[in-house]
């Protein structure tokens, strides 16, 4: 068994993980245990700061000497502290970033912490956990009874871009603001991330979204041979 801790930002990221993604890697003896970055000691959420990334990384890596760590983060609002990021945001090519982001923060909390390389894998989604959920706008729309009257909307969204993973950054255009914006009953991530996401599948989603197969393929990597 390889047990991998996921740090997320939000509850419904973490949601994600333990009822979508866990189930398909359980079957390769692969565990994800997600964990939101915590607030303060009493609280969890809240901003993403670089500084609570890093302590926080430092601390699970320590404290669980034999676990693969991982992160779920989002591009969108990403402190502009994490390293690399000045290099970056200027870059056209989403998925050239994020990978580059990645790769300096992997290079940062390995020199941090002292580990193995291999002991953290990072991921960071563009541009949002949301924009997973347009992989199938017509399976999205299917999770409440008025939402497919809004399908055509929605298309028109995807339609407008080369994956749902460059659905864009700025405030009222990252995704999940468009779901907010158009569908009635008004999106809430915290009801309704999970019954869409369950009803497009994974398997879509990885169709759909090559950074986030990108991280699954890493994590189905970890599975021990039989």
């Amino acid at each position: 068994m390889v047990e991998v801790i996921v740090i997320s930002e939000g509850a419904s990221e973490e949601q994600f993980i333990k009822k979508i993604v866990n189930p398909q890697l359980n079957v390769l003896g692969v565990f994800l245990k997600p964990i939101q970055l915590p607030t303060s000691s009493q609280s969890k959420g809240g901003a993403v700061t670089f500084d609570r990334v890093k302590f926080y990384l430092r601390n699970i890596l320590n404290q669980h000497s034999k676990a693969i760590v991982s992160t779920f983060l989002d591009l969108y609002a990403l402190d502009t502290k994490f390293p690399a990021f000045d290099k970056t945001k200027k870059q056209i090519d989403v998925h050239l970033r994020v990978k580059t982001l990645e790769e300096a923060l992997h290079a940062e909390m390995v020199e941090f912490v002292g580990c193995r390389s291999e002991r953290f894998i990072p991921h960071i989604q563009p541009y949002e956990f949301e924009a997973l959920l347009f992989s199938d706008v017509k399976a999205l729309t299917s999770a409440v009874p008025t939402w497919p009257t809004f399908i055509g909307s929605l298309e028109k969204i995807q339609q407008d871009f080369a994956t749902p993973e460059h659905i864009n950054d700025s405030y009222e255009t990252r995704p999940s603001k468009r779901l907010e914006s158009v569908l009635q009953p008004k999106y809430k991530k915290m009801h309704h991330a999970g019954l869409a996401a369950e009803r497009i599948t994974l398997a879509v989603i990885e169709e759909k979204c090559a950074h986030f197969k990108s991280w699954m393929d890493k994590l189905r990597a970890l599975a021990e041979p039989k």
